[in-house]
C-alpha cells in the first residue's frame, strides 16, 4: 500500500516497487491519474484522503491483506515566519503528515502484523531532524511524525513489524513547491535555482526499496538522503546562471 501515489515520490515507488514484484495498491485522492498510473504497472487503485476517517476506513475494508504501508502522503504549505503563521496551514500539515499517518498505521495494523513480516515505511523530511526559518510549521509536523515512527518502532518491539523512516532533503518533484507555495510557479523554480542536481523521486523510491527486500531481521530505523548539493534545509551550493 503506498499513500500519496497520485505522483512524485509516491508514483516512483509504485513503480520501483511493481517492478520488484510487490503486489502494489495505490492510494490517493486524484483517482484519475491513480488509474493511469494503475494501468502502466498491474497495481489495484483505490480513492484515499488520509484526513478523513471514512474515506481510511472504506479502504481498510478493501485490503483485509496487507505486509507494506508506505505512508508517503504529505506536503508543505506556506513559508511565513511563525510570527505570520496561518493556523489553518499548520492545522492542514499536521492533519496530513501527522495524522494521516496515524490514521493509516492504525488502521492497517493488525493485517501488517497478520502478515507475519509487516512492514510501514514513513516518508518524513530532513526537516523532521532540522529547522529552517520560515519552515516551522512543516518542520514540527515532520518532527511530529518522526516521533511517531521512533515510538511505534519501540511499541512494536517483539511483534512481526518493522518501522523504517526515509527523511529526504531536496527532491525536484512536479508537485511539492508548487503547492507549498499556493500555485505559484515563479516561487516554485526558485527552490531549485541553480542546484545542479536535485535528488529525484526515483532516488527515494530507490531507498524505500532498499529497505523493503532487506532480510526480515533488518529493520533500517532511519535513512536520511540529501543532494550532493545540500548540506542542510538552510545550506544549499547553487552555480551561477552560466547564460548570463
Amino acid at each position: 500500500m503506498v499513500t500519496g501515489a497520485s505522483s512524485g515520490i509516491g508514483a516512483a515507488t509504485a513503480r520501483r516497487l511493481a517492478a520488484e514484484g510487490f503486489d502494489v495498491v495505490v492510494a490517493a485522492r486524484r483517482t484519475d491519474r491513480l488509474d493511469e498510473l494503475a494501468e502502466q504497472i498491474g497495481a489495484r487503485a483505490l480513492a484515499l484522503d488520509v484526513t478523513d476517517d471514512a474515506s481510511v476506513a472504506r479502504l481498510t475494508q478493501s485490503v483485509p491483506d496487507c505486509a507494506v504501508l508506505v505512508n508517503n502522503a504529505g506536503g508543505a504549505i506556506g513559508l511565513e515566519p511563525v510570527e505570520h503563521a496561518n493556523i489553518e496551514d499548520w492545522r492542514a500539515m499536521y492533519d496530513v503528515n501527522v495524522l494521516g499517518t496515524l490514521r493509516m498505521t492504525r488502521a492497517l495494523l493488525p493485517a501488517l502484523e497478520r502478515s507475519g513480516r509487516g512492514h510501514v515505511v514513513n516518508v518524513t523530511s530532513i526537516a523532521a531532524h532540522l529547522v529552517y526559518e520560515g519552515g516551522g510549521g512543516y518542520a514540527a509536523a515532520k518532527h511530529a511524525q518522526a516521533a511517531l515512527s521512533e515510538t511505534l518502532r519501540l511499541e512494536l518491539c517483539g511483534r512481526p513489524v518493522r518501522v523504517s523512516e526515509i527523511a529526504p532533503g531536496m527532491v525536484a518533484t512536479e508537485e511539492f513547491s508548487l503547492v507549498r507555495f499556493r500555485g505559484d510557479a515563479e516561487r516554485a523554480a526558485a527552490v531549485y535555482a541553480g542546484v545542479e542536481a536535485p535528488l529525484t523521486a526515483e532516488d527515494i523510491a530507490d531507498a524505500i526499496a532498499w529497505c523493503l527486500t532487506r532480510p526480515p531481521h533488518v529493520d533500517v530505523d532511519l535513512m536520511v538522503i540529501k543532494p550532493l548539493a545540500q548540506a542542510a534545509p538552510h545550506k544549499v551550493h547553487r552555480v551561477a546562471d552560466r547564460a548570463g
